[in-house]
């Protein structure tokens, strides 16, 4: 499980430079002023944005099988997850944070709409 990368992955990587490139600037990298450590933080606009791995964050859409080998295990793991993952999300959204949930295959997927909603309320978003 150490070996397992929390920051710099490639999804995170491909959105950031797609971000950068629509022109999107001011961002912070895993911040630490808030709880969850969002991955990308927009801090003077509230905007979180967490790229979630499809496999560890079980995404919804592609129903990813648990392990075979130690199922429990992974069950527990994967079910812990989901559950810090709400948590933060709803501790976010108490203290006034638009919060996105970026999937892996999302950014696989529709990168540029993904961007564009991004930008759009990062952009209509003020202080």
């Amino acid at each position: 499980m150490k070996l397992v990368k929390s920051a710099n992955t490639k999804p995170e990587l491909s959105l950031r430079k797609a971000l950068w490139d629509s022109g999107l600037r001011g961002y912070r990298l895993n911040w630490k002023n808030v709880i969850g450590k969002p991955d990308i933080a927009f801090t003077k606009k509230k905007i979180a944005i967490f790229v979630h791995g499809c496999f560890w964050h079980r995404c919804p859409r592609c129903k990813r099988p648990i392990p075979k080998s130690n199922f429990e295990y992974w069950k527990d793991k994967f079910k812990k997850n989901i559950s810090r993952d709400k948590r933060t999300f709803l501790e976010l959204k108490k203290q006034k944070w638009i919060v996105f949930i970026v999937w892996e295959c999302d950014i696989k997927n529709s990168l540029k709409k993904t961007v564009n909603k991004i930008n759009r309320t990062v952009k209509r978003r003020s202080f």
